[in-house]
């Protein structure tokens, strides 16, 4: 599945980073701890969260991961934004709560 297709089914925001609206999807992880995230996304993950600081797309970036998705509406910050961009990873925002939007992933990616 490709993020341009999750962006679709879940009626999801980008935020930024649109240029990689066509990167793959191979899984999803969720945590709002970076350490873990560093330790244990896997590249090509969509990452969940609800961290907005550009410390999020760094880790997104050394992980090589498809997207970040924000739940509950958040937003990212104008520097977020920036990184986002150059980086090519999309920033997405959900007003979703992380449970129903990592259940809603889940289903796509095993259907």
């Amino acid at each position: 599945m490709k993020v341009r297709e999750l962006v679709e089914k879940l009626n999801l925001k980008v935020l930024c980073g649109e240029s990689g609206l066509d990167r793959d999807i191979d899984g999803c992880y969720v945590s709002d701890l970076l350490s873990d995230v560093m330790g244990n996304a896997e590249m090509g993950n969509v990452w969940v969260t609800l961290q907005t600081h550009k410390n999020v797309m760094a880790i997104a970036s050394l992980k090589e991961l498809a997207c970040v998705i924000l739940v509950k509406g958040l937003t990212a910050p104008e520097d977020t934004v920036e990184q986002s961009n150059e980086e090519g990873i999309p920033f997405l925002s959900t007003d979703m709560q992380t449970y129903e939007t990592v259940g809603k992933i889940y289903q796509l990616l095993n259907a």
